[in-house]
């Protein structure tokens, strides 16, 4: 097996080929908007969920090749969150992948329809037919990133999250607060990323079994990715994080680290890297790159 620096770059290059080939061209009548869905999308970014998707395809023993639209349809769901967090109803964040934001350079007005417009291309790719995939699983596969997704999913998440930002001066102990955070957390980050490795493992053919594994790993690394971003926002500078820092602070944002303090949040973060290693490695396939994506999570700068 290659270095997973190795790998993550070159399933990269494979996604944003995907991404670029299948976006419809800036030039597509009415020009605006699909200018900015591509300046949304293809300004970087690290693409962990198709990334970790096609992770988990072939961590079950599948050629990943033929399902390379269909995990790219993940980096559209994720882009429209962003652009849509962006926006000043939400976070009003003027700084995204190193750039400028959506709706700073095409208005506010474009950048709602850039989201609206992304999420619904999403389910346009995933619903391609893929040769030598069971329709009904195939379909099995898009109702697991619809519920991923949806307002008991990751936009109930973001609901819970703006509900506890405006509430932060009512009386609520440490217990409840604790539990309000690892909703919003699982649901607003991880319920996508749990979608992403699933989506894969279902389209490889993984067993049940295999299943249940998956999405307890991605359960697990979802919740790791949001306390360690988290912990970045309080400990790296903007032009590290390509995003603004200490925003989480300056927005009164319920944050692992603001609950519990800088080291329990990372014992946790180091828990759960414990689960998702030990479910990763019950996946069958040759070529497992799960268990070091877990770990890279766990351990990223930005």
């Amino acid at each position: 097996m290659i270095p997973l620096a190795q790998y993550l770059a070159d399933k990269r290059a494979l996604v944003d080929a995907a991404l670029d080939a299948h976006l419809p061209a800036a030039t597509t009548r009415p020009a605006v908007i699909h200018e900015a869905m591509r300046y949304a999308v293809l300004g970087g970014g690290k693409r962990i969920r198709p990334i970790i998707a096609i992770a988990a395809a072939e961590a079950c023993g599948a050629n990943a090749e033929p399902l390379l639209q269909h995990v790219a349809a993940l980096e559209l769901i994720h882009t429209y969150s962003l652009v849509h967090d962006d926006l000043p109803a939400l976070d009003n964040d003027d700084l995204r992948r190193g750039r400028k934001t959506t709706h700073v350079v095409f208005g506010e007005a474009m950048a709602i329809l850039t989201g609206d417009a992304l999420l619904t291309e999403a389910f346009g790719w995933l619903a391609t037919p893929i040769e030598g995939v069971d329709p009904l699983r195939q379909l099995r596969a898009i109702r697991e990133v619809v519920f991923g997704v949806d307002s008991t999913g990751m936009i109930g998440g973001q609901v819970a999250d703006i509900i506890a930002e405006r509430s932060q001066e009512k009386e609520l102990d440490h217990n409840a607060l604790l539990d309000e955070l690892e909703f919003i957390h699982a649901n607003k980050t991880g319920r996508l990323l749990t979608a992403s490795v699933v989506l894969g493992g279902l389209l490889a053919g993984a067993t049940e079994t295999q299943l249940l594994a998956l999405r307890e790993y991605g359960r697990a690394t979802g919740l790791a990715f949001q306390i360690v971003d988290d912990l970045l926002d309080i400990e790296e500078t903007a032009e590290a994080l390509g995003k603004t820092a200490g925003k989480d602070i300056a927005q009164g944002k319920l944050t692992y680290p603001a609950l519990v303090g800088i080291e329990a949040a990372r014992a946790k973060a180091a828990e759960l890297l414990e689960i998702a290693v030990r479910n990763a490695d019950k996946m069958p396939g040759p070529v497992n790159y799960l268990a070091q994506i877990a770990r890279y999570v766990c351990e990223r700068r930005s």
